[in-house]
C-alpha cells in the first residue's frame, strides 16, 4: 500500500465530518429541523453530537503522521509550529464570533461591536486548546503515558464534577462545576447564550476530557500508520471501537452521556464510534478498492479548516445581507425552497444547498491545488 492510499480513508473520514458539520449547522430555520440533525437537549445522544468530537478525533489522526517528523526536527521546530497553529486557530475562532465586527448604534449608523460582550471560547478555540495540550503530551511522552493520562483525565473530570457541582444535581446546566468556573473566569457576557442562559458547551473545564478525543485519534492513526490496512488491523480496530462503546454505555448509568458537558462517557462513545467508522472506511476504500464516491468527501477533507470557516462566515453574511424584505437566507428557505417543500424539508434543503456551495469552493481550490494550512 502506498502512503497516498493510506491517507485516503483518513481524508474521507475528515471530509465526511466537515460535510455533516455544515449540514447540521446550516438549517433554513433553527426552529425546525429533523431530529437526527439536532443536538440532544441535555443527556442523551444524536448523530449530530458525533460531529465535533469526530473532528477532534480526525485532528489526532493527522497528528500521527506529522509527529514523527517533529520528533526528527527537534523541540524548537515543534514548539514554533505548535504555538503558531494554536494561536491562529484560537484567534480565528474568536474573530468568527466577533464577526461582522460592527452593529447598528442606537442613534443610527454603525459602531464597533463591544469586545466586552464577545464570546471567548468556542469550537475552534476548543480545537486549538486540545491540539496544543495533546501535542505536548504526545511529543514528550510515551504511548503508555498518553493512555494513562487519558484514563486519569476522564476519571478526574468525573470526580471534579461530582465533588464540586451542586449536591442535588452536579450534572445540570447551571449546577455543574464547569459552568461555575467559566462564569468566575470569563464572566457572563463572554459565554455562549444559545441555551437561554450563560452556559458555554465549549467551556474551559470540559476541554480536559476533549483532549482525550485527540489523543485516541492519534493512537488510532499511529496504529494505522504502522500496521497499514489489512483484515487483521481492521478487525482489531473494530473490536477496540466496540469495547469503547460498551464501556461508554456502562458508564452512562453513572455519568450520563452528554455532549454539552462533554462527559467522560460521551468521550468513550464518540471515540469508539469514530474508530468503528474509520475501520469501516479502511475496509471499503483500501480492501474493497471502492473509491469512485470518495472524491466528494476528499474535497472537504483537504481544506477542512478553511471550508468550515467559509461555512460559518458565509452563513452569517446570508443572514445579514437583505433580499427584498428578508435576508438572503430567509428568502431561500421560505420563498424558494418553501414554495415546493414542507417547512421542515425546506429547512433541510437549504442546509444541503449551502453545503454544496461550500463544496463548490473547495472543489475549485482543489483543482487549483490550493490547500490552506496553518
Amino acid at each position: 500500500m502506498t502512503d497516498n492510499q493510506r491517507y485516503l480513508a483518513l481524508d474521507v473520514f475528515r471530509g465526511m465530518t466537515v460535510c455533516f458539520m455544515i449540514v447540521v449547522n446550516s438549517p433554513g430555520s433553527w426552529h425546525i429541523a429533523y431530529a437526527p440533525l439536532l443536538h440532544a437537549p441535555w443527556h442523551g445522544f444524536t448523530p449530530t453530537d458525533l460531529v465535533f468530537p469526530s473532528f477532534l478525533f480526525a485532528v489526532g489522526n493527522a497528528m500521527a503522521f506529522v509527529m514523527p517528523k517533529y520528533q526528527s526536527l527537534g523541540a524548537d521546530v515543534f514548539w514554533k509550529k505548535t504555538i503558531k497553529r494554536t494561536v491562529i486557530i484560537f484567534l480565528l475562532g474568536y474573530l468568527m464570533y466577533w464577526f461582522p465586527f460592527f452593529q447598528t448604534a442606537e442613534g443610527g449608523g454603525l459602531e464597533l461591536k463591544p469586545i466586552a460582550e464577545t464570546r471567548i471560547l468556542g469550537v475552534l478555540q476548543r480545537i486549538a486548546l486540545c491540539y496544543f495540550f495533546a501535542s505536548i503530551i504526545l511529543y514528550y511522552s510515551s504511548r503508555n503515558f498518553a493512555i494513562w493520562f487519558s484514563v486519569f483525565a476522564l476519571f478526574g473530570y468525573w470526580i471534579i464534577l461530582y465533588a464540586f457541582g451542586d449536591a442535588n444535581d452536579p450534572y445540570s446546566m447551571l449546577g455543574n462545576y464547569g459552568s461555575k468556573l467559566d462564569l468566575l473566569i470569563f464572566g457572563e457576557k463572554h459565554l455562549y447564550h444559545g441555551e437561554g442562559v450563560a452556559f458555554d458547551p465549549e467551556g474551559l473545564l470540559s476541554t480536559l476530557p476533549a483532549i482525550v478525543n485527540v489523543i485516541v485519534g492519534y493512537l488510532v492513526g499511529d496504529y494505522i500508520r504502522k500496521n497499514k490496512s489489512s483484515y487483521e488491523s481492521i478487525t482489531k480496530l473494530l473490536l477496540t471501537g466496540a469495547v469503547l462503546i460498551f464501556a461508554a454505555l456502562v458508564w452512562d448509568m453513572f455519568f450520563p452521556i452528554n455532549k454539552k458537558l462533554w462527559t467522560s462517557s460521551f468521550v468513550l462513545l464518540t471515540v469508539g464510534l469514530g474508530t468503528v467508522v474509520l475501520a469501516a472506511l479502511m475496509y471499503v476504500v483500501d480492501i474493497k478498492k471502492s473509491r469512485r464516491w470518495t472524491y466528494f468527501f476528499e474535497v472537504f477533507g483537504r481544506n477542512p479548516l478553511f471550508i468550515y470557516l467559509l461555512s460559518e462566515v458565509g452563513l452569517i453574511l446570508l443572514l445579514i445581507v437583505p433580499s427584498r424584505e428578508h435576508s438572503i437566507r430567509t428568502w431561500l428557505y421560505e420563498d424558494f425552497f418553501g414554495s415546493f417543500a414542507s417547512p421542515i424539508f425546506a429547512s433541510f434543503l437549504f442546509a444541503v444547498f449551502f453545503m454544496l456551495l461550500c463544496w463548490g469552493v473547495g472543489y475549485l481550490l482543489d483543482k487549483k491545488k490550493i490547500y490552506v494550512r496553518v
